[in-house]
């Protein structure tokens, strides 16, 4: 037995969570010795990490050693640089040269360490490395770095000390999450102003958090929040993983964000990005002490062609320590209530998911998988939910990879949930390639509802993605430049008449049939009118697609308020009801020539006319005896509807003759083009 193999007593509980992984899907029985040796290596591993630490959390906190950090009465500062032949802190206390009194002493395993009195380090002071290797030298960013910022003439970035004298006191201590279903809105700090700049922490705090509060969301998803050269990436190219982007604001603005969305009873969740690094040198960690494979892959293994960018050697033990400890910072030091992992799908599998369609359950047990992005992922999992019981971690991935979603004692990697992506595709295929009287309700039915019964889903109609430059927003893709024209109250306008209709059917649909949460990406809710595209040489460096008009949605004169009183009103429902905490989701009926589908969820029937033109009076529905009362309707005036339903009218269910006394039928009105919501009484 080798020192890190799994005693027996582990043995057992991998072969009981086994047991637990095929009985919810025993599609996976032919994979189960793959599925073993997997789970098995993440207790090797485990083992191995956690050799002279208490826990995995215990070993997660390599924050609270490398970096810089005041201990007492002196400044330390390491840094793990293997490959390293000397290193000198260089900054405003060496004024930018290399001094003997600012180097740093080698250590064991790579690492390099020195001590500074208190007044050789000032609060706000810069700094960086100069790292010399055999054969060359290079500045370099600390990789712990909490603060870094850039400075706007040479637009060089450096880490800053940052040592306030009156540390941020946090107010709301004792937030808790009191939901399971998530409905997270989903939202970038600097573009969440009107006025075309880069928005600011306490700007959102100021002026957007109370829309969201207001909305009836639940959930923040802040994205951008690791700091990254390159604005234009989204956030997806981080450079600095400790660091919360300067260009937003200080640490401190950031903890008042959050300290202030708890105190109006939102979760505060973070766009996690562990699946790459940017390629950057002097910004980021690519080649930091040389060579190319201190924290990455060597050869192109290590690189990620599609985004140009560096991948993660997630079987180095270094490596695990950076990531781990990455996890569990975000969550002590921001007091934040989980991830979401973004990019899962180019973690898992050596081929990043390029031009790959995942078509068998053999795409998901072949070489081709990153068994050590696996272990990973089920370890930081572990780290996250010891850190914070009750936070949330979700799941970005394509590909559908069995059990990422599933409880680490029931034979998976630990995620919460998985974000349904297969549904904002179906919509935007739709809409793009069928027209409306073709659209194939019962397939319509089965994407929505398609997903893994023992995993938890979030779905959405769209998120950012979709609003991308190159792509459009779903109400821009129906109506089209008509938005400019004609979204007044009093136009009259086929084309933007259709558009609002669909575009509160589907949101309405993809809520209603979600699993177990659902997202919405800022302004989206309102039908923001245009798409996402940051400064950049292309189109002049203009913040003008980089922002959102939320005086569209103010303006009593404009069609944007009745969406978002509509979006406002469907999630309240949804909440008021626990419709997403309710797993009784059932189909009772689907007519695709009359393009109706009629299911059932928690107290609610929900009825769907997608029809473009035929309304239909009386139309029978066999559906649980009882009376059912006009709870929401997509058609009401006050979401910009025609008011051909009116709420609050009863409905009782009658019996059929010659039928089941339990067999009975609703006969409703269904307008065109209209969803509708029912409260079921017995």
């Amino acid at each position: 037995m080798t020192t890190n193999e799994p005693d027996g007593r582990q043995q057992d509980q991998i072969k009981l969570a086994l047991e637990r992984l095929l009985k919810g899907d025993p599609y996976l029985e032919p994979y189960q010795d793959i599925i073993y040796r997997r789970l098995k290596k993440i207790a090797q591993t485990r083992q191995r990490l956690t050799r002279g630490h208490t826990s995995l959390a215990d070993f997660a906190s390599g924050h609270e050693y490398f970096g810089l950090h005041f201990d007492v009465d002196h400044w330390v500062f390491r840094e793990w640089a293997p490959n390293a032949s000397a290193m000198f802190l260089i900054g405003d206390m060496s004024g930018w040269r290399e001094k003997e009194d600012f180097a740093l002493k080698p250590g064991p395993e790579g690492v390099w360490e020195i001590h500074l009195d208190p007044e050789q380090l000032q609060h706000t002071a810069l700094f960086r490395l100069l790292v010399h290797w055999p054969g060359g030298q290079g500045d370099r960013i600390p990789a712990y770095a909490r603060r870094v910022v850039q400075d706007p003439q040479s637009l060089i970035f450096n880490a800053q000390v940052w040592r306030p004298e009156s540390p941020y006191q946090w107010q709301c201590t004792n937030f808790k999450r009191t939901f399971d279903a998530p409905l997270i809105y989903e939202v970038h700090i600097g573009m969440a102003q009107e006025e075309g700049k880069i928005g600011s922490y306490s700007e959102f705090s100021e002026h957007i958090l109370p829309r969201v509060a207001a909305s009836g969301y639940n959930t923040l998803q802040i994205m951008a929040i690791p700091e990254h050269p390159y604005y234009g990436s989204f956030g997806y190219q981080v450079s600095s993983f400790f660091a919360a982007s300067s260009r937003f604001g200080t640490p401190d603005d950031l903890k008042a964000l959050i300290d202030a969305a708890h105190a109006s009873g939102l979760a505060v969740i973070m766009d996690l990005i562990h699946s790459h690094a940017v390629s950057n040198e002097v910004e980021g960690l690519s080649r930091f002490d040389g060579t190319p494979y201190q924290y990455f892959h060597e050869g192109s293994r290590g690189h990620h062609e599609l985004w140009d960018s560096r991948c993660f050697d997630y079987g180095k033990y270094q490596v695990l320590h950076f990531l781990l400890s990455n996890c569990r910072f975000w969550l002590d030091e921001y007091q934040l209530d989980g991830f979401r992992f973004d990019g899962i799908t180019s973690m898992l599998y050596l081929h990043h998911g390029l031009s790959k369609a995942f078509t068998s359950y053999d795409d998901y047990f072949n070489d081709q998988v990153d068994d050590d992005a696996l272990v990973y992922l089920g370890l930081a999992n572990e780290v996250i939910h010891a850190v914070r019981p009750a936070a949330i971690s979700i799941a970005e991935d394509v590909s559908g990879m069995p059990g990422l979603a599933v409880a680490a004692d029931s034979g998976g990697y630990g995620f919460d949930f998985r974000f349904a992506m297969g549904v904002p595709d179906l919509w935007i295929k739709l809409i793009k390639e069928v027209p409306d009287e073709n659209w194939p309700i019962g397939h319509l039915w089965y994407e929505l509802t398609n997903r893994r019964k023992d995993e938890k889903t979030i779905s959405y109609a769209e998120s950012h993605d979709q609003a991308l430059v190159g792509d459009q927003s779903i109400i821009f893709r129906l109506i089209g430049p008509d938005m400019y024209d004609h979204m007044q109250v009093d136009s009259m306008n086929l084309r933007v008449d259709r558009g609002l209709a669909l575009q509160k059917m589907i949101r309405l649909i993809t809520l209603t049939t979600a699993g177990n949460g659902y997202l919405n990406f800022m302004g989206n809710e309102f039908g923001h009118p245009e798409w996402i595209d940051f400064p950049r040489e292309g189109n002049n460096w203009s913040y003008h697609y980089a922002r959102r008009q939320w005086h569209l949605v103010d303006d009593s004169n404009l069609k944007y308020q009745f969406l978002a009183r509509f979006d406002r009103d469907m999630v309240n429902m949804a909440t008021s009801h626990h419709l997403l905490d309710s797993d009784n989701l059932r189909l009772l009926y689907e007519y695709g020539d009359n393009k109706i589908i009629v299911f059932q969820r928690a107290d609610l029937l929900f009825a769907f006319n997608f029809h473009p033109q035929h309304s239909y009076p009386d139309y029978r529905i066999e559906a649980p005896p009882g009376s059912y009362r006009m709870l929401f309707s997509s058609d009401d005036p006050q979401y910009g509807g025609h008011g051909r339903l009116e709420i609050g009218q009863e409905h009782l269910t009658l019996p059929q003759k010659g039928a089941p006394a339990t067999t009975q039928f609703l006969n409703l009105y269904l307008p065109s083009r209209t969803g509708i919501a029912l409260q079921h009484f017995t």
